[in-house]
């Protein structure tokens, strides 16, 4: 194994002797050198894994040395050691991207940590994140084993989320498939457990989740206020999982004052979950109570044209009718730009509405694309995907704007998505709905283990077709695929991302209010 290289710049590199012997006997080569162009010159000649560097020395100073330095090799870590504790020499410092900072007299063995910390930290972390996650696996396993409420699957597939995030930046590729087969097992049991609580969580007197036709009365109107303005961004298509990697991005903006997870209602898609959440109620109802907004499946025309109507009647409904609102659908790069432009405007309203669609796109055109398909190849590189949209994204800009203007600032999705792998046969007739993750028709011929059948679609107030219709929910990660044509059927839609079904992904959610900082 090659030894680690230190270039150590002192213009008193004479009295740090021990040091030197110190780090030598842990088997660390160290190049001594006591003014910075000399330093330059020798990074010229060789290459180093680190620096330590003087702060203060004749000729040129330590933040000088620094600059050149950084020119030549960026990436090169530099560990800044200085008798000053100036805060202006921090922040230079800090600024020139400098990997550590040490206040003198230093000790061999903060000397010892910081290279640790530097060079050995993807090593380290990655160890103690796979012992960790080896500990966490058994009480996972035993929870799987025991889960029996809505409220205990929120908490465990955050669990599987956090260690599925943890895990992925980490080269132990056993771990992953550890924790991939634990995902699928809990899917498994998912799948039961919504089979058999699925239709309970409309009666009266259940406990029931927050839901989409819910969320609204009981989350976002007790938010809403003329002393605040709010902004309630819907990001449609989101998973809880893309969620959590651009959190950090909006916590340079935002204190966040509460985290919550919601179930999307079945068929976890568009034209079903958001339309529940803009209008209060669920599809049957809209279906009864606004005959000319809703659509079914095999209707012709727009599934999502009216949820400013449904929006407008909510709010009158719910005696928030005096509050001054807006409602924009972002749907391409030139509309969002346009409302970024217009946004201060929007400081005179109580509550605007801004549904946000490219992640639904990106899943679409992951379908479509090759480019996206090589793109967004696992989940991994899924979130990557949506992390780099949004942190360039006219929504980003929305959200800078939004804090300095002091909005309440609501973040949520309709419904999540899934990486589909495996075909589930079915049978239908010409008028059956298309959607690869649920079927609504009459005389569906299916897999009984492989779907969650709701032979009535009343009992979990959806809209019937016609008198025999009946839904099918592909769970875990299943696509419905027709025999005819199947084998090009599916190499075209295996590995893509779906909706409409029943799985972690899709139906747990997140809801989360933020303050401006």
């Amino acid at each position: 194994m090659n030894k680690i290289k230190i270039l150590w710049v002192d213009d008193e590199i004479d009295l740090l002797k021990p040091h030197i012997l110190f780090l030598e006997k842990k088997n660390y080569l160290v190049t001594k050198c006591n003014n910075g162009s000399e330093a330059i010159d020798i990074l010229d000649e060789e290459n180093f894994d680190i620096v330590f560097l003087d702060e203060n020395m004749p000729g040129l100073s330590g933040l000088e040395t620094l600059n050149e330095l950084k020119e030549k090799k960026s990436s090169l870590p530099v560990v800044m050691i200085t008798k000053s504790e100036e805060e202006y020499i921090m922040e230079d410092a800090i600024g020139n991207k400098i990997a550590d900072y040490l206040i003198k007299p230093v000790n061999p063995n903060q000397i010892l940590l910081s290279l640790k910390k530097n060079l050995d930290h993807s090593r380290l972390v990655s160890e103690k994140t796979t012992s960790n996650y080896q500990q966490e696996f058994r009480k996972i396993a035993m929870d799987l084993s025991m889960v029996n409420s809505f409220e205990e699957w929120v908490s465990l597939y955050q669990k599987l989320i956090y260690w599925e995030i943890q895990l992925e930046d980490i080269e132990d590729v056993g771990m992953f498939e550890i924790l991939e087969s634990q995902k699928n097992e809990a899917n498994s049991h998912f799948g039961k457990f919504i089979e058999k609580n699925y239709a309970d969580w409309f009666e009266r007197n259940t406990e029931a989740p927050i839901m989409s036709h819910t969320l609204f009365k009981e989350k976002i109107a007790p938010e809403l206020s003329k002393e605040q303005p709010t902004l309630l961004v819907v990001i449609d298509n989101l998973r809880y999982d893309q969620w959590k990697v651009f959190e950090p991005i909006i916590n340079n903006y935002y204190k966040k004052e509460r985290e919550d997870a919601f179930f999307s209602i079945l068929p976890t898609a568009t034209q079903y979950a958001r339309n529940a959440i803009f209008s209060g109620l669920m599809p049957s109802d809209m279906e009864k109570l606004f005959p000319n907004y809703w659509k079914n499946d095999t209707d012709e025309g727009g599934k999502n044209l009216f949820e400013a109507e449904f929006l407008e009647a909510q709010l009158k409904r719910l005696g928030l009718s005096n509050l001054e609102h807006e409602y924009f659908k972002i749907t391409n790069l030139k509309s969002g730009k346009k409302l970024v432009d217009n946004f201060k405007n929007l400081k005179k309203n109580d509550l605007t509405v801004v549904v946000y669609n490219f992640v639904d796109m990106l899943s679409h055109s992951k379908t479509e694309m090759e480019v996206v398909k090589e793109l967004a190849s696992n989940d991994k590189a899924y979130r990557s995907l949506t992390h780099s949209w949004f942190k360039n994204s006219p929504l980003l800009e929305m959200v800078q704007q939004a804090q300095l203007l002091g909005f309440k600032l609501i973040l949520t999705t309709d419904h999540g998505t899934i990486n589909v792998k495996n075909p589930s046969k079915v049978i239908g007739d010409r008028d059956t709905s298309l959607n690869l993750r649920y079927k609504t028709g009459k005389s569906l011929t299916y897999e009984n283990k492989d779907v969650f059948a709701a032979k009535d679609p009343k009992s979990i107030h959806l809209p019937a077709i016609n008198m025999s219709s009946s839904f099918i929910f592909a769970k875990n990660d299943l696509f419905l695929a027709y025999p005819n044509n199947y084998n090009h059927y599916v190499s075209y839609y295996r590995n893509t991302y779906q909706h409409g079904g029943v799985s972690l992904e899709e139906m747990i959610i997140p809801f989360i209010v933020f303050n401006p900082k």
